[in-house]
C-alpha cells in the first residue's frame, strides 16, 4: 500500500537515522522529512516500531499514514524549477532493494 512517512525530530543525527531506515525499506524522499513509498502492512509496522526505537526519548514525532491506489493516483502535486530535484539524489525504489528485516 503506498505509504508516506513524515517526521519532526529536532535531533540531525536521529533525523538522519530515521531517513536511512526509510530507505532501507525502499521509501523514496519527497522532502527533507517525508518519504513516499510502497509497504506491505507487515512493514509499516516493523518501520515505525523500529523508527520509535531509534527515536527513543528524544523529542520528536513520526507519523506513517497509508493511502489507498485511487487516491494515490489522485493526488495533486507542484514543483516549482528551483525547487532540489530529492528523487535524482537517491535511488529508485527498483534500484535499491528494501531490506526491512536487516
Amino acid at each position: 500500500m503506498n505509504c508516506i512517512v513524515i517526521y519532526d525530530i529536532t535531533s540531525t543525527r536521529i533525523r538522519s537515522k530515521i531517513a536511512d531506515l526509510c530507505m532501507d525499506y525502499g521509501m523514496n524522499r519527497i522532502q527533507y522529512s517525508a518519504f513516499a513509498g510502497d509497504l506491505l502492512r507487515t512493514h509499516q509496522e516493523e518501520l515505525i516500531k523500529r523508527a520509535a526505537a531509534k527515536l527513543g526519548k528524544h523529542a520528536g514525532r513520526i507519523y506513517l499514514y497509508c493511502i489507498g491506489e485511487r487516491e494515490w493516483h489522485q493526488r495533486l502535486e507542484h514543483i516549482s524549477s528551483g525547487a532540489p530535484d530529492l528523487a535524482t539524489q537517491l535511488p529508485t525504489p527498483e534500484a535499491r532493494r528494501p531490506t526491512p528485516s536487516s
